[in-house]
């Protein structure tokens, strides 16, 4: 009986399929079509990207960056309540807002300054009288800085406690270099100064703390940011982009992102916690940031030998060692840096305000565009500038939608993320709550978080998939400020790369670390992602970032007369990441080129082969299986592009446009391996993990093989071996992915 079932079910099931496809293309022949058949069929609509890029407005932006950057807004805060219901009124307006909004909670560990016993650090002598004491505020320039909210410097997550030492000079905190430092002195119950950059945050502590280092000082060397200007009588803010004296970096000072009691887990009110205890790569001892104001009283009555001259910095004196402590001469002889810090961790409930614009045909598969809301004052360029290029962008599209004159064919959901700032929590925890369905739905996600650094060029970082979406963005946006030039024009003058397919092109960058948003998208669910803003000529300036980066002179102020004056770079960064989003939601197949992805694996196997080969062979190793993997990547992803470029999908079975689509969606997913970085937390596409060596290839590999050059161990030579496997098998996994059947 149950046999005779079966043969009926699939009988029917045989019958029902021909007669949909005699349906399908009768019905097309015929020209009686219902509405459906040509909404599966159609292509995105040219004229509506123009009438989108023709909308989007500069004083909207304006007004938006003049809102949202009224008060400070750091997470939990009041600030960042009032932002949480701006973004909800905007999203749920009756006229421009998005088809629902919402928001969703998480119960998240954030690290706070105590505002009733601020920490200080002093310079003390032996009798414990205050020679000199850290400015412990910001000096104001406007009212944005005299506001009560205005949050002191500190460093996120260190430790509370007292340090008290003699004083040394640490350059970046990096691992080579306390190991330097130790070879002249004993580093045992000092303080360390380091400049930033070089090493993460966290890790200037945690790469101290071995050398029996008791606390460690940070502060923003006005050579790396502001081209050696120091002086706010008339060189930096307000009279220029440049910081101030005494402006100082906050920042998160942790190694993993996420939240850090509910790793892989979301973080929602009843999820299960790990004990505070079991953290990972937090701060072990007392960490503070300053100004370079108070820096140079320090460094520059340090004695001890001069450091070397890649350690020297912006200060018109020498940079030493320290003996350890100061000199002899100074006023400070035989004092102590007193470190006394109160920072305490809770945990608080943070919000992420969610919207969508649901699809009409595919409204199962997404397309994501996210940015943070939380910042550590005013945050007028981070996260703001971005926010405001969002809110641009929902306006825009929510109108023609609530006209009824657009509606995409993928949903289109929109995140605006809490508690950034922290360590990218709001979008992991997302990413955590939805890990499956995101997985298996998700096109492709966009960030802007920092749209604009400054007014000279385009920057875009993503993976080589959407190399192409971009470009074809790109050559429709003027660039601001230029006739007759294209953002795309614009941005190969100032950063190219000749291609073997493509010739001269602008250099996207890779997302290989966790700067923003899109580390969770891109590292743990393997998510075509993409990062786009605009910036400065670095051939004018040496600053590694603007230069009021995580200070309180991040203000609307600041942005609309030193970053974008008429805010015409926003817009081009709206036009632009507004084009994008279009067309990846509205194109019939995915603007997305496998093709591309082939050749940056063939660059990353170049430098590998150049790098490694000779020796890999010496030690029995073979680098073939990588060779053979990246030539089958190769050719499924011809054999792919060409059956995408000689098809008329247009009019072909609504089935095989959805296989393409899939492949192309789901390639990223096949680089994922759970257990190829066991060290590093939430990193699993083994292309674009962070990699420690500084070289352009594989990064599990290059790794692997740097530990082993550098101990010689067997087992080093054999996890170098392992990560060969892991690289060549992903590769081949993702290949086979892009052809048709087994």
């Amino acid at each position: 009986m149950m046999k005779q079932v079966l043969l009926g079910i699939f009988g029917g099931a045989a019958i029902m399929t021909v007669g949909i496809l005699i349906g399908h293309y009768g019905i097309a022949k015929s020209g009686s079509a219902p509405s459906w058949v040509n909404d599966v069929a159609k292509d995105v609509d040219e004229s509506m990207v123009q009438q989108f890029l023709s909308e989007v407005d500069t004083t909207e932006i304006q007004g938006n960056l003049q809102e949202l950057t009224k008060v400070p807004h750091m997470a939990t805060s009041a600030g960042d309540e009032q932002t949480v219901k701006f973004m909800l009124q905007r999203w749920q307006d009756s006229e421009t807002g998005l088809d629902a909004a919402w928001r969703e909670e998480y119960a998240v560990y954030l690290s706070f300054p105590d505002p009733k016993n601020p920490n200080k650090v002093t310079v003390v002598n032996p009798s414990d009288t205050v020679l000199h004491t850290i400015r412990q505020t910001e000096k104001p320039y406007t009212d944005d800085q005299r506001h009560p909210d205005v949050v002191q410097p500190y460093a996120a997550y260190s430790p509370a406690g007292h340090a008290k030492g003699k004083l040394v000079y640490a350059n970046q905190g990096k691992t080579t270099d306390y190991a330097e430092l130790n070879k002249t002195m004993d580093l045992r119950g000092t303080i360390a100064i380091t400049k930033y950059g070089g090493a993460g945050r966290g890790d200037k502590a945690i790469n101290a703390e071995p050398y029996g280092v008791v606390g460690v000082l940070v502060y923003t060397d006005p050579l790396d940011m502001n081209d050696g200007l120091m002086s706010d009588a008339t060189e930096t803010y307000p009279h220029s982009w440049y910081l101030p004296p005494s402006g100082v970096e906050r920042g998160s000072y942790t190694r993993d992102y996420g939240d850090l009691l509910t790793p892989y887990l979301a973080a929602k009110a009843d999820t299960y916690r790990i004990p505070e205890s079991d953290i990972k790569g937090l701060p072990p001892i007392p960490i503070q940031p300053i100004g370079f104001e108070d820096a140079y009283v320090l460094i520059c009555a340090l004695g001890g030998a001069a450091a070397p001259q890649e350690w020297q910095g912006g200060f018109n004196c020498t940079y030493n060692f320290g003996a350890p402590g100061f000199d002899t001469t100074s006023t400070f002889n035989n004092s102590d840096v007193e470190m006394n810090i109160y920072n305490n961790a809770t945990v608080k409930n943070s919000s992420n305000v969610m919207g969508v614009i649901r699809g009409s045909v595919e409204p199962d598969r997404y397309v994501i565009y996210g940015n943070h809301r939380d910042s550590w004052v005013h945050g007028a360029i981070d996260p703001s500038s971005g926010t405001s290029v969002m809110l641009e962008i929902t306006r825009v599209l929510g109108r023609m939608v609530k006209q009824g004159k657009w509606r995409p064919r993928r949903s289109i959901i929109f995140g605006s993320w809490g508690a950034e700032e922290f360590g990218l929590i709001g979008s992991a925890e997302y990413t955590e709550e939805y890990f499956t369905m995101l997985s298996e739905r998700t096109i492709a996600y966009i960030n802007v978080d920092i749209a604009v650094f400054a007014n000279a060029t385009l920057r875009a970082s993503g993976m080589p998939s959407v190399q192409n979406v971009i470009f074809q963005a790109t050559k429709q946006v003027d660039a601001p400020g230029l006739d007759s030039t294209s953002v795309y024009d614009n941005w190969k003058r100032f950063t190219n790369r000749t291609s073997p397919a493509h010739g001269l092109i602008p250099r996207l960058g890779y997302l290989t670390g966790a700067g923003s948003d899109y580390a969770a998208f891109v590292h743990h669910l393997g998510i075509a992602s993409m990062d786009i803003s605009y910036t400065y000529d670095r051939s004018k300036t040496n600053a590694r970032i603007y230069p009021a980066y995580h200070t309180a002179y991040d203000t609307y102020d600041y942005a609309s007369k030193f970053i974008d004056p008429g805010f015409f770079s926003h817009q081009a960064v709206a036009r632009t990441a507004g084009n994008v989003l279009i067309r990846l939601a509205d194109s019939l197949v995915l603007p997305l080129s496998c093709r591309d992805y082939a050749e940056s694996l063939e660059q990353y196997l170049d430098t590998a082969v150049g790098l490694y080969e000779t020796k890999l062979q010496a030690k029995g190793i073979s680098i073939e299986p990588l060779k053979r993997a990246v030539a089958n990547f190769r050719s499924a992803a011809d054999r792919l592009d060409e059956v995408i470029q000689s098809s008329d999908l247009a009019n072909e079975t609504p089935l095989k446009v959805r296989r393409i689509n899939d492949q192309l969606m789901l390639l990223d997913r096949a680089f994922l391996n759970p257990l190829a970085f066991p060290d590093k937390y939430a990193f699993r596409h083994v292309i674009w993990a962070s990699s420690s060596a500084g070289k352009a290839t594989f990064p599990g590999l290059a790794d692997a093989f740097a530990k082993a050059e550098l101990s010689g161990l067997p087992s080093d030579w054999a996890r170098v071996h392992y990560h060969l496997s892991v690289v060549s098998q992903a590769i081949d996994g993702a290949a086979s992915t892009l052809t048709d059947v087994i």
